[in-house]
């Protein structure tokens, strides 16, 4: 028999203490800034409610685990994300401002590569450069994972292999602009498996590769 479980939604539609998956997933679905989790035993689930919600909470998926969770909803005819895949996102302090951008497995939120921070750059650049810099090292493993991002302009970009960015190029980031070309040129001269998919994110919460600053 399946061990029965409690889901804690702090915010969501209506809040409190569900029996059920599928009651909390109907408060949290699709909702903005969701924050919910599951806990094994009631009187846990109890003194989280009793706690309230914090930070650290905010990334734990409903189910304890993501790929748990992704298991959940292909029960309720909600396709979860490919696997293996890979996961690009980046994270920027201001426009223009700082900039780091990432790549993770989408199973583990394994860390394949980090890259910055580099000054004076954008999140669309770094949302093109880490689907880019995904794809070149999955072709140099001749691997045909998908890619994953959320980000509908860096889809866009690739697809057109090139970074449509209004950022004025500077000293500060001459070497972010360098990337960029060496980005673009890679895209003109390769051809690649890869499926690059748009990240559901009200479906699937967050991308496992973001940096949780929002």
């Amino acid at each position: 028999m399946k061990k029965q479980k409690f889901y804690v939604v702090w915010k969501g539609r209506r809040t409190g203490i569900f029996t059920t998956w599928e009651q909390a997933f109907a408060q949290v679905n699709g909702f903005a800034g969701a924050q919910y989790k599951s806990f094994d035993t009631r009187a846990e689930a109890e003194r989280a409610w009793e706690r309230g919600h914090v930070a650290r909470e905010s990334r734990i998926e409903c189910g304890a685990k993501p790929v748990e969770r992704w298991k959940q909803l292909r029960l309720l005819g909600v396709e979860p994300p490919q696997l293996p895949s890979y996961c690009a996102d980046a994270a920027c302090g201001g426009n223009p401002g700082v900039l780091e951008y990432r790549c993770v497995e989408t199973e583990t939120g394994k860390e394949i590569f980090a890259r910055g921070p580099f000054p004076q750059g954008t999140n669309n650049i770094g949302e093109f450069l880490g689907i880019v810099e995904t794809l070149m090292l999955l072709r140099g493993r001749n691997e045909a994972s998908p890619v994953y991002s959320d980000s509908r302009n860096a889809i866009v970009w690739v697809a057109a292999k090139q970074c449509k960015t209004q950022l004025t190029r500077n000293r500060r980031n001459a070497k972010l602009f360098q990337r960029i070309a060496d980005a673009e040129e890679w895209l003109r001269e390769n051809k690649y498996p890869n499926k690059i998919l748009k990240w559901r994110t009200e479906e699937w919460g967050e991308n496992p590769a973001d940096y949780g600053r929002k």
